[in-house]
């Protein structure tokens, strides 16, 4: 009897450090990815942002920065696989890149600058922006593992109808 409950506290015991440790690689994700696939980037948000708002959509735009964990982890479980099915429309911008853009009034710009102008200091960062480059809801900063998915899809929702409420009202 004794061998049995030892072998079974050992079960018990190796189950638990398995739970335990993949707690820990979702709540933490690795630096990079090996096979990390971007969004599209911004180039010209206002073509990009009415191109959503046509779709009556809001342009969701991811803001990261390189060897970013959580920005992969967003990119990766989230905002890709919802764009890839069509879901949404998103793109993505590097903050700390020099990269040339147009911003929402078609005047030229870096991505460094715009996130700058528009005070963003975290990565990452996701935006929901109208037909006309302004906010539709707040964005979300940083990641939450564990209720992430319900922050992004309550986010989408406010700025679908916010959106929706403005295309009524002209």
């Amino acid at each position: 009897m004794g061998s049995a409950w030892h072998r079974g506290a050992v079960l018990v015991l190796l189950a638990a450090l398995l739970l335990t440790g993949l707690s820990l690689a979702l709540a933490a994700p690795p630096a990079r990815a090996a096979s990390a696939a971007h969004l599209p980037a911004v180039t010209d948000l206002a073509a990009e942002t009415r191109a959503a708002s046509q779709r009556g959509e809001p342009l969701v735009v991811l803001v990261t920065l390189p060897n970013c964990g959580y920005c992969e982890a967003v990119r990766r479980n989230y905002l890709g696989p919802q764009a890839a099915a069509g879901q949404l429309a998103a793109r993505e911008l590097d903050m700390s890149a020099a990269t040339p853009i147009r911003d929402a009034e078609g005047r030229a710009t870096t991505a460094r600058a715009w996130a700058r102008e528009h005070g963003i200091r975290f990565a990452p960062t996701v935006l929901f922006l109208d037909g006309k480059g302004r906010p539709a809801a707040p964005p979300l900063r940083g990641m939450q593992p564990d209720f992430y998915g319900a922050y992004l899809e309550q986010s989408l929702d406010t700025a679908r109808a916010a959106m929706a409420a403005t295309a009524g009202g002209r």
